[in-house]
């Protein structure tokens, strides 16, 4: 017998804001916006907040994530009102997503390079490092048809981390709570996997 797997943070919130993002998504689908140029709109959100973060204005590239946030949702939806939810979409949403949770720690790692903080720097790397391997061990998972969702910290629970940290000037905290926690996932992820692939091979 399969186990149904549970939603995640960030499918939960979704479905809980329907309400407020399907009427965005159709106003934004009227206007004949593409659900990929949404996207795309939304890794150059982030980008900009990203230099802020690097020109040390931490609090603004905070308050800038915090308006850009929604933009991570609201492409599905879009999607999904036209009934055109596709791989190709799925696809530039994931490596959009990565390349936007990259290029924010690399904004601070800049940022803390330039204070000449190795612990901030440190921090940074290692939260950079923890957030692409959650994404990656579930991707390896799901290419092996392997169950490895779940976890302590998803991309959603990060940003949750980051963004208060960032607004109220404590970037330290909140790097520090990611480069544990993303990795503690990554390597929950890898376990459950584990147990999954061993779980398939006792059925057989």
């Amino acid at each position: 017998m399969i186990e149904q797997r549970k939603p995640t943070l960030s499918a939960r919130m979704r479905v809980w804001f329907r309400w407020l993002l399907e009427p965005i998504a159709s106003f934004f689908n009227r206007l004949g916006i593409h659900p990929n140029a949404m996207t795309l709109f939304g890794l150059f959100g982030t980008t900009v907040a990203s230099v802020l973060l690097g020109m040390g204005h931490i609090r603004w590239g905070g308050l800038l994530l915090l308006v850009m946030g929604p933009i991570d949702a609201l492409d599905g939806a879009m999607a999904r009102l036209r009934g055109e939810p596709t791989a190709w979409g799925a696809f530039v949403d994931s490596v959009s997503d990565r390349y936007a949770e990259l290029v924010i720690f690399g904004g601070l790692l800049c940022y803390f390079l330039v204070r000449d903080e190795p612990l901030g720097v440190l921090l940074a790397y290692l939260a950079a490092a923890g957030s692409v391997l959650v994404s990656y061990v579930k991707a390896r998972a799901d290419a092996g048809q392997l169950d490895a969702d779940g976890g302590i910290l998803s991309r959603f629970g990060r940003l949750l981390v980051l963004i208060p940290s960032l607004i109220f000037n404590f970037p330290l905290y909140g790097l520090g709570i990611i480069a544990v926690f993303a990795n503690v996932t990554a390597l929950q992820r890898i376990w459950q996997a584990r147990k999954d692939a061993y779980r398939r091979m006792t059925v057989l």
